[in-house]
């Protein structure tokens, strides 16, 4: 497959979503982790999160976690008991896992090998596609905003991949070899996994599909490496708790290694992904458009002390000229969140560290 490529630059309205935020540079995490030499106690007292080894983790709920059939849905037989769990998991939960995507196997099979092998590249040779000063993409850390914030063991490879005139290709990586062609495949896969899962929510409730068409046309891919943690795995974190400033969020899980929890009742839940399924987690502009009926989830990784995880998130996001407003069922609902243009919340996010669902309260009425 041609990868529809631009020598630079990005189209007039989703180009702008890069240069939304920036991230200060910081050491590589996984060259860190390689060195015992530089793996001193000072060294890692910047990644010590307090309290965090106190938290309470209820690992007994994980197979509580939703599971969406999609081929339910698509069928005629099936379709409203499987909507009334996709609303269950929407209000109840704002994550779940989804089987029967649709995306063929030989697609996440060759995403999943090549940024395995993109990670096992040379330091050197990633940082050709290092972040750049006022870009969210390319190779580092991200939400790194002061000399002095504690930091988030992992780094991670950043691209906007949709819409294609959106694309600076001077990020895309030549290496591997096959590289650029499994990110176009997967990408688009996930925009038709989008569309469907999206014309379903907007039926669950009531609205009419082409309502959210504008909501998720932007993508950017989040390629996590998570390195091992040797010394204090309890009480480093791979990525603070936050809840995504996205409309839907894709996660595919690369290997086996678990580490996503999400935050319920007061506690974290570890998620053990299913092989076969696309974890997908509400976002920060579906709970404003649904007047917070479904409400995005806040999660967080934690740090394995012996293996390495890699994970790749898809941030489905709305046209960054747009404006999301708040859907209400009647006349009689009050409205909680206000209308806001996605410009200014992505700015908010995206200048903000991770601190929960507090940036979310910026779209909120003062009555909620």
């Amino acid at each position: 497959m041609e990868v529809e490529t631009r020598s630079g630059g990005s189209s007039a309205s989703e180009g702008r979503w890069s240069q939304s935020g920036t991230s200060l540079p910081v050491r590589n995490v996984q060259a860190l982790a390689g060195s015992a030499a530089e793996l001193t106690a000072d060294t890692i007292q910047r990644y010590i999160q307090p309290g965090v080894d106190g938290d309470t983790v209820l690992a007994e709920h994980s197979d509580e976690v939703p599971v969406i059939d999609l081929a339910k849905l698509l069928d005629a037989e099936s379709v409203e008991a499987e909507a009334a769990k996709l609303r269950f998991a929407c209000e109840d939960w704002g994550f779940f896992q989804v089987v029967n995507h649709g995306i063929p196997v030989e697609v996440i099979t060759g995403m999943k090998h090549d940024i395995q092998k993109f990670f096992q590249l040379p330091l050197e040779v990633k940082n050709t596609y290092a972040q750049r000063v006022g870009d969210l993409q390319g190779y580092g850390q991200s939400f790194v905003l002061s000399d002095d914030q504690k930091l988030d063991w992992s780094d991670m490879f950043g691209l906007f991949s949709q819409p294609p005139q959106a694309r600076d290709m001077s990020y895309w990586p030549n290496q591997p070899p096959n590289f650029r062609n499994s990110i176009e495949e997967y990408s688009s896969e996930l925009m038709k996994f989008t569309h469907s899962l999206a014309t379903f929510i907007a039926k669950t409730i009531d609205v009419d599909p082409e309502l959210m068409e504008d909501k998720h046309v932007g993508q950017f891919l989040r390629m996590n490496y998570y390195p091992p943690c040797t010394t204090t795995p309890e009480k480093v974190l791979g990525f603070s708790p936050h809840s995504d400033g996205s409309f839907l969020t894709i996660l595919l899980e690369v290997n086996s290694v678990q580490g996503l929890q999400i935050r319920r009742h007061c506690a974290w839940i570890p998620v053990k992904p299913r092989g076969d399924a696309l974890l997908v987690n509400v976002g920060d502009f579906l709970e404003i458009m649904t007047n917070g009926k479904y409400k995005s989830i806040e999660h967080r990784v934690t740090i394995n002390a012996k293996k390495e995880r890699l994970s790749i998130s898809a941030f489905q996001v709305p046209k960054y000229d747009g404006i999301i407003s708040p859907v209400l069922g009647s006349t009689e609902e009050k409205v909680l969140y206000k209308t806001i243009r996605v410009e200014e919340y992505a700015r908010i996010y995206l200048s903000s560290k991770r601190d929960g669902k507090r940036t979310l309260d910026y779209a909120k009425l003062s009555q909620i």
